[in-house]
């Protein structure tokens, strides 16, 4: 058992609180790799932001439970090196068992979500309950979900939406004790969010899609007032990376993400957790396919995964300071 406070990591519930009151939502960025995290931790370090890095299942699989634990630890050091006493959390995203959490735990993680979204009600509030009794022995802060989102990232996959019942709200937590909630408003994972039918065309010829229920969010915040709220699947797919994967050989297709003056709408709410996975992805892929394409010589790992990094970093600003609002909150 390795406890995260030995690792210098810190939970979520107090970065919540300031959260909320600052009316900014903390970053909470994917990583499964050195670059990534790199990239992160430089992002947060040149804005001073807190952030939350996310380790999925499949994440936890490809790069492994013990070299996670010492990149996190690593993380914390990192930051401390570029002059800024960024706090992170670890955190485990879209955990779908007791097991995967209560291992997390073990291993150093600082915080968890158990997604029992796909079970029955009842069986979603036995689960979340029974991971909220194990994490919180160990200070381990705990997310739950309410709803389902569409898409498909990671082992996470849906069809449909299933919109958040603001009537269940607080039963839910009455009964889990989790210390937040990610809910269902209409964003969806992965960076094909919405098909180009359900979308509409603005001045600029741009395909807009429709809007979050921002009713529903409206709903629960009267229900439970100053819970942390939790949006997933909230990357906004850039146009310009989708157009230069397409450019140097890609085949994304009818790629549309949630526009970020909705995320920002969001961020001055409850919501003090928002997910960005997929725009990492489209910018890390970017670079490396124009690197490919334009220097098809190189074979040097450094030469087209550093440039991908540093893409990555200056996107992982944009969404700090321009989308989140999160820069300058240390």
């Amino acid at each position: 058992m390795v406890s995260y406070k030995e690792l210098g990591l810190v939970n979520s519930r107090e970065l919540f609180k300031k959260a909320m009151a600052g009316k900014y939502a903390i970053p909470a960025f994917n990583f499964n790799n050195m670059e990534q995290m790199q990239a992160i931790v430089q992002a947060c370090a040149e804005t001073n932001s807190p952030v939350i890095l996310q380790v999925s299942s499949g994440a936890r699989k490809y790069a492994n439970q013990t070299l996670l634990r010492y990149m996190a630890q690593g993380a914390v050091e990192y930051a401390k090196e570029l002059g800024t006493n960024v706090p992170i959390v670890l955190h485990l995203d879209h955990g779908d068992t007791f097991e995967l959490c209560k291992s997390c735990i073990e291993y150093g993680f600082s915080s968890v979500m158990i997604d029992g979204s796909h079970h029955a009600y009842n069986e979603n509030v036995e689960l979340t309950a029974k991971v909220v009794e194990y994490a919180h022995k160990y200070d381990v802060t705990v997310e739950g979900e309410l709803g389902v989102l569409a898409g498909v990232e990671d082992e996470v996959s849906a069809e449909h939406h299933t919109y958040t019942q603001p009537e269940e709200v607080q039963d839910f937590l009455s009964k889990t004790g989790v210390d937040s909630l990610a809910i269902s408003i209409g964003t969806s994972h992965g960076a094909n969010k919405f098909k180009p039918e359900q979308c509409t065309r603005n001045a600029d010829g741009v395909l807009v899609p429709p809007p979050l229920r921002f009713d529903i969010l409206e709903e629960i915040e009267k229900r439970i007032p100053g819970f942390p709220i939790v949006l997933h699947g909230a990357s906004s797919v850039p146009q310009d990376k989708v157009a230069l994967i397409n450019k140097y050989g890609g085949a994304l297709k009818d790629a549309i993400g949630i526009p970020e003056d909705q995320l920002r709408r969001a961020a001055s709410s409850a919501v003090c957790k928002i997910n960005i996975d997929s725009d990492g992805r489209l910018a890390m892929t970017a670079a490396v396919r124009e690197v490919f394409a334009t220097k098809p010589t190189e074979f040097d790992p450094r030469k087209y995964l550093g440039p991908a990094r540093d893409s990555l970093k200056e996107l992982y600003k944009h969404k700090i300071v321009e989308v989140l609002g999160s820069a300058n909150r240390i």
